[in-house]
């Protein structure tokens, strides 16, 4: 008898396992807004609370996208892979704005978690073609 661990592969355990620590760091971003919207006084409260309802509701999703891939459903694949790219223009802007330190790690993150996702084990476990 096998368990689930050993029936997902490696790179498809290490992009499940990124997506869940990319979803706590949002979390605990989403956090600091939380607590910013309470304590801060705002110009605009209505895009404050956007905001913080963005970094909720993307740390919801990525954790819920390492679940589905987990559990092997190929529809999650692509959903990850789009929040992944969306880290590339991040880092990017982040590292034109002197930010390099953040935005670099954050491109290589994106491009790491998109590589397991298509790799060849991972695309076999996810039954996609």
């Amino acid at each position: 008898m096998t368990t689930d661990a050993e029936t997902v592969p490696a790179p498809l355990r290490w992009a499940v396992c990124l997506l869940r620590i990319e979803a706590v760091g949002l979390a605990l971003v989403a956090a600091f807004l939380i607590w910013s919207d309470l304590t801060a006084t705002a110009a605009d409260l209505t895009s404050a609370l956007i905001v913080t309802a963005f970094a909720v509701g993307g740390a919801i999703l990525l954790w819920v996208l390492g679940g589905a891939l987990s559990a092997r459903r190929a529809g999650a694949r692509a959903p990850a892979i789009v929040l992944q790219l969306m880290l590339f223009p991040v880092g990017w802007y982040m590292t034109q704005g002197g930010l390099g330190w953040v935005g670099v790690p954050l491109i290589v993150l994106g491009a790491a978690v998109c590589g397991l996702l298509v790799s060849g084990p991972s695309t076999r476990a996810l039954g996609a073609r």
